[in-house]
């Protein structure tokens, strides 16, 4: 399969959504093995895929973990600080 996801900016919910289902079905996963490995609901992952809103954050987090993608955050327009990670 072809990996042609645009990986970067994120501003609204539909797009992490729209990113984490691209991400997700190029590693040929199903929601039922996201939602096993995760310990995650089947309809929480559906929501979130479809950019719910109100989607939990703890929740969104594991998800990512559980795929093998991480948040970055860094100043709106600006390049990540050559400052350590805070833990």
């Amino acid at each position: 399969m072809k990996n042609d996801i645009a990986y970067g900016k994120v501003r609204t919910a539909e797009e992490l959504g729209r990113l984490v289902r691209a991400h997700r079905k190029s590693r040929r996963l199903t929601l039922e093995t996201v939602s096993g490995l995760g310990n995650l609901s089947t309809r929480f992952l559906s929501e979130f895929e479809r950019g719910k809103e109100t989607a939990e954050i703890g929740k969104i987090l594991k998800t990512l973990r559980t795929l093998g993608l991480e948040v970055i955050i860094q100043p709106r327009g600006g390049s990540p600080s050559p400052f350590p990670r805070v833990c």
